[in-house]
């Protein structure tokens, strides 16, 4: 078991420093950084302090572990639109984020395991074409196009919802629901799978010839040894909706990590794009 968690720990280490030198790479393939810091009007001697402050002066791998040295920190410059530390706007939106992530998980497995289990034991029934019509959707259905729809109906046609934005409960019915039902899909079909090759196999058959009421082979003989792949698939679904939050929270507004990334983009604000791909790769790794 030590072993096993070392040789991960280690592969966690090697993921998040190749992520570093992905990010890093990128930031100077775009040119001089000092083109984003800087207007056309700094003087040469701006310029050149400014250089001197980036370590820009200095040989490539050494700026990089300058770099590197300072994000380990926690330190990754100046947000140029905030003007304060961009680790500070990124703590700011990370609970939004995860408090989505955790509403889309509620949602996935109030949805996913009862109805996998029920599309199984109820195998060829209109209970199973339903399951089977609901995996379908969430596996063809894209999230910008759910998430716009959702809107048109449950808050501009029926007013039942609001439209967006992070408040009370009835806002996070629509993003939870865009963002987790691809994943309640595969979920679902996992468990129906699952659930299927269980309930066939002997001891499932002995206990019903022992009389065991159909609750308790249920739930109690048959899911408990088909949850296993499941179980493990739901811990990387969370992870996935910490990290691909961003077409779910661009639709509705919401002001978490995966907006954060897309308006540090069209702002240029590169310090803080940065930041939010390291921590990003951090929370996923480590959920991984």
């Amino acid at each position: 078991m030590w072993g096993f968690l070392v040789r991960r720990l280690m592969y966690m280490v090697f993921v998040v420093l190749a992520t570093t030198m992905f990010v890093f790479a990128l930031g100077r393939l775009t040119g001089d950084p000092r083109t984003v810091f800087l207007d056309e009007y700094a003087t040469k001697e701006r310029w050149e302090a400014w250089g001197k402050e980036m370590g820009l002066d200095k040989p490539l791998a050494v700026q990089y572990l300058i770099w590197v040295s300072k994000a380990a920190r926690g330190d990754f410059g100046e947000s140029l639109r905030e003007r304060r530390p961009a680790l500070d706007v990124i703590r700011v939106r990370t609970p939004a984020t995860l408090e989505l992530a955790a509403g889309a998980l509620v949602f996935v497995l109030i949805i996913g395991i009862p109805l996998g289990v029920l599309s199984a034991v109820k195998r060829g029934t209109v209970w199973d074409y339903i399951g089977r019509t609901f995996a379908l959707l969430g596996q063809a259905l894209p999230p910008f196009w759910l998430g716009i729809v959702l809107i048109l109906i449950f808050a501009v046609a029926l007013g039942w919802l609001p439209t967006g934005r992070r408040g009370g409960v009835a806002h996070y019915i629509l993003p939870s629901v865009t963002l987790g039902w691809l994943s309640a899909a595969g979920l679902l079909r996992m468990v129906r799978s699952s659930m299927l090759s269980v309930l066939d196999s002997d001891y499932v058959k002995f206990a019903k010839a022992k009389g065991v009421g159909s609750w308790a082979v249920i739930w109690k003989h048959a899911f408990r040894n088909a949850a296993i792949a499941p179980l493990t698939f739901t811990a990387l679904i969370l992870a996935g909706f910490i990290t691909g939050a961003v077409v779910t929270e661009t639709v509705f507004a919401w002001p978490g990590l995966g907006r954060l990334a897309v308006q540090s983009v069209y702002n240029n604000d590169v310090p803080v794009l940065t930041g939010v791909v390291l921590v990003i790769t951090v929370m996923y790794v480590g959920v991984n």
